[in-house]
């Protein structure tokens, strides 16, 4: 078994050894390193970050939950750049302030539509109102993001099952049902299906198995989707942020203690009395710091999702994450399960 020490930081190695000592035939050898200067995962470079398929003025992109956060300013984004939007919303037809601000920029570039992924009629209206839109729709809409989703917490005992499909019908079959809905008009271009789906959509967490599960299963299905669209010139990318809770509005204080309330008074009594209060709100107060502790930029994912539908050769996978959950994922994904237990899971 080798062992490695390492006298510095790793950025400080490049053109220098590394010493492995084996415990087996008790030798030293060493090892001509050259390491690249580290960048930032949240700040990934692209070196044909200016080589874009075409102009982009002639790209339409149709995006899910555009309402707030990350689509919200996905649809703001793209549109200055050039893109013709069109903006699935939520509150589209009871007026929310997301959709109000998006068409308050009156452009021919950027169009709000009702859309709920969960609802098969709203998203079949959705194809007809962005073919009927389309200058040539036998070519086809260059670009799907799948973003619209909802978030919970709680540990599997003090979650109920109209919870875990509630989830489930948002953020992974909203998912599979608004790409098969629009994927002939994305095979017609060869265009782009960009799904968002979350660092816990590689490594399971505690009290987040209502969403884990549900980005486990985008995860699988953007693959599969890769796999039978690669033939067809069709590109599907996955985009993993990090923790961006506290940027995407998801939980606020009074949010949280609220779905803890609920979630307490539904609890069964046996479940109740084998926990105790104390060690619920310990959990919740859990929950509470990580939602605070967040990334407040959504940059990082933009330019992600900008990259994966502008580059001729976008990357499978994003990881818009600082480096701790960078490194937490590699480790709890390619480490055995007793070692990334013992590190994390306490």
């Amino acid at each position: 078994m080798l062992t490695v020490r390492l006298s510095r930081p790793l950025s400080q190695l490049r053109g220098r050894t590394l010493s492995f000592y084996s415990r087996e035939n008790e030798k030293r050898r060493t090892l001509l390193c050259h390491s690249a200067p580290l960048v930032p995962v949240s700040r990934r470079t692209y070196a044909d970050a200016v080589d874009v398929v075409e102009p982009v003025g002639s790209r339409a992109v149709l995006l899910t939950g555009c309402d707030s956060g990350f689509g919200f300013s996905l649809a703001k984004h793209l549109h200055s750049k050039g893109f013709l939007v069109f903006a699935g919303c939520l509150t589209k037809d009871t007026g929310g302030d997301g959709v109000k601000e998006l068409d308050s920029l009156r452009s021919d570039r950027l169009q709000t539509i009702q859309l709920n992924v969960c609802n098969s009629q709203e998203v079949e209206r959705a194809v007809e109102v962005v073919r009927s839109s389309l200058e040539n729709p036998e070519k086809g809409m260059w670009g799907l993001v799948n973003n619209a989703g909802i978030s919970t917490f709680g540990e599997v005992e003090f979650t109920s099952m109209e919870t875990y499909k509630e989830v489930a019908e948002v953020n992974l079959w909203g998912t599979v049902r608004t790409t098969k809905f629009f994927l002939p008009l994305i095979r017609r271009a060869k265009g782009r299906v960009v799904n968002i789906s979350s660092m816990l959509g590689r490594m399971a967490n505690p009290a987040r198995s209502p969403y884990c599960i549900t980005k486990f299963g985008v995860e699988a299905f953007s693959d599969c989707l890769r796999y039978e669209m690669l033939p067809l010139g069709v590109k599907v990318c996955v985009v993993e942020p990090g923790n961006f809770i506290a940027a995407t509005s998801l939980y606020s204080p009074e949010r949280i203690q609220s779905i803890a309330n609920r979630m307490w008074e539904e609890l069964p009594e046996v479940v109740r009395q084998d926990y105790g209060r104390k060690y619920f709100d310990e959990k919740i107060a859990k929950m509470e710091s990580y939602c605070n502790s967040g990334s407040t930029d959504t940059t990082p994912v933009i330019n992600d999702v900008t990259h994966a539908l502008t580059s001729p050769t976008p990357y499978t996978r994003y990881h818009p994450m600082d480096y701790y959950w960078w490194l937490r994922m590699q480790v709890m994904t390619h480490l055995p399960g007793a070692l990334s237990d013992r590190l994390y899971i306490r």
